[in-house]
């Protein structure tokens, strides 16, 4: 028996313990494929590989074929698009296919991760991690349609792949066999990077593993510098860099592998750390980020990030995290169209100021926002949404929470007429977003959210606002979509909360920042 088989017959008998086996369909490949949203590519695929495998005698084993099938196929992908790259027409096919290649090595690694959940995992965290493969998967095509390259083979061959379709069946199956009972609390789990001295981690007094700062003081002159030594240390421990008073005007990358990384400002409008990339300058919206968090567990705090390509060149990222258990502490993101993109995973922003026009808090991440300052800024064709959820399949654990925040005019908007600004649209089909307990000020149009395209998504999407206060926050005349809800209970908007929407009680509490748990 191959390696590779001997783990799967580990993780079947470790499984069973919690689910049983269903003789109505085991064994059958049909009837199980029937289970999920995709069956025709299920049996498919699952077919190609079946003299491999043993029998499927229980939903854990379908589970971790379905994963294992869909990893293998990305492989096979990202290993295609690869040999095809001589072949590329321009800088912008390149640049396509360059997104590509990096969101599918993040797509490989967390459905690894998902095929290990028995070692330590529940399965919350495991949806966590397919959720986000499958949005690495749209970012791959999202670049194209950013750089207008429409008739790229390389394009053609990853849109018939079936890729996504195999990780909607393994999302799908999951939430099938989530028995309810594996939720952990912070008392009971602590994320590994967790250590005695974490409850200290964000005041301000703590001592410094490294220090940036521009008059050659410290360690480094650029963060970017700084982050690279942090990449070379030995061991995972949470690693601080103290940013200095100063304006960094440099990008920052702080990769898969870089774990633990905390970046430490003397406050917002103090240390900014600012770049300019932009789509209409020919990057991606994914390579357009000023500083990109990928390493799980990112922590900042007293930084403004700043994105200074302006309002008329498009999509220009402040700030991209992808990072799971991620934390944005008093911290501010300034730009225009596209500011802060919550990219993937669980993350969590606390006192911060978000500033922007267009879709300028967007991304496919569960995300809650709360004690937030959000500022709509005057826009450049009219209009601005402050929204633009990424939720691309029914059962990815993504949304959108924003808690007792304030929704006010940036002072670049105050007093200007014909402006109209909105809550969200739907990027995505199933684009999940909720306003809970929040201050919206008269600048919200009545309708208070606005369609993407005709009548795109406006059944399947999920739009909520409960007990909102303000002059904007009246649901008398919002839109009559299938996918709005006036919520009316706080057991129904308790689904949007830090404790149920990104698990926060296990790894919020120690890092001593201040947060609710419920509404």
């Amino acid at each position: 028996m191959t390696p590779r088989l001997l783990l799967f017959s580990f993780m079947i008998i470790s499984f069973e313990l919690h689910h049983s086996v269903s003789p109505a369909v085991a064994g059958d490949l049909t009837s199980w494929c029937k289970l999920t949203p995709y069956p025709q590519q299920c049996h498919a695929y699952l077919s190609r590989s079946r003299s491999l495998l043993p029998p499927i005698n229980s939903l854990p084993d379908f589970f971790t074929f379905s994963v294992q099938t869909a990893l293998t196929t990305a492989e096979e992908v990202s290993k295609t698009a690869l040999s095809l790259g001589h072949e590329c027409q321009g800088p912008r096919e390149k640049a396509a296919l360059a997104d590509c290649l990096e969101v599918f090595d993040l797509a490989m690694e967390h459905l690894k991760k998902a095929i290990d959940r028995v070692t330590r995992s529940t399965e919350e965290d495991v949806q966590t991690w397919l959720s986000a493969a499958l949005t690495y998967f749209q970012t791959c095509k999202d670049g194209f349609a950013d750089l207008s390259v429409t008739a790229s083979h390389i394009l053609a061959m990853i849109d018939n792949a079936d890729l996504s379709c195999l990780i909607s069946n393994a999302l799908a199956i999951n939430k099938i066999g989530s028995s309810g009972d594996q939720k952990r609390t912070y008392r009971d789990w602590f994320p590994s990077w967790l250590r005695p001295g974490d409850r200290k981690l964000l005041q301000s007094s703590m001592k410094a593993d490294l220090v940036v700062a521009k008059d050659g003081s410290g360690d480094y002159t650029t963060v970017s510098a700084a982050v690279q030594s942090a990449a070379n240390r030995s061991g995972s421990e949470r690693f601080v860099i103290h940013v200095k008073a100063g304006t960094y005007k440099e990008n920052v990358q702080i990769g898969s592998k870089m774990m633990n990384i905390m970046l430490l400002g003397d406050g917002m409008g103090k240390t900014i750390i600012s770049g300019r990339k932009s789509v209409r300058g020919g990057t991606t919206t994914f390579q357009s980020a000023t500083v990109a968090a990928v390493g799980d567990s990112f922590m900042a705090r007293g930084i403004t990030f700043r994105n200074t390509a302006g309002p008329g060149n498009y999509q220009a990222v402040a700030l991209r995290s992808g990072s799971d258990l991620s934390l944005f502490y008093q911290c501010s993101f300034e730009g225009y169209q596209d500011t802060l993109y919550v990219y993937s995973n669980r993350q969590f922003y606390r006192e911060c100021d978000i500033y922007g026009t267009v879709d300028f808090i967007f991304g496919d991440a569960a995300v809650v926002f709360q004690n937030c300052n959000i500022y709509p800024r005057y826009p450049p064709a009219g209009a601005n949404t402050i929204t633009a959820q990424g939720r691309a399949d029914p059962n990815q654990n993504t949304g959108i929470s924003i808690q007792n925040c304030n929704v006010t005019a940036a002072s670049d908007l105050v007093g200007k007429s014909g402006v109209k600004t909105y809550l969200g649209r739907p990027w995505k089909e199933y684009s999940r977003t909720v306003f809970l307990t929040t201050f919206l000020d008269s600048l919200i149009m009545p309708a208070g959210w606005l369609p993407w395209d005709g009548d795109f998504a406006l059944d399947t999407l999920y739009y909520g606002e409960y007990m909102n206060t303000g002059p904007g926050s009246s649901t008398a005349n919002r839109v009559k979509w299938k996918g709005y809800h006036v919520i009316k209970s706080a057991a129904d908007a308790s689904k949007f909360t830090v404790e149920n929407l990104i698990a926060g009680g296990s790894w919020l509490p120690a890092t001593n920042v201040p947060f609710d748990s419920g509404v």
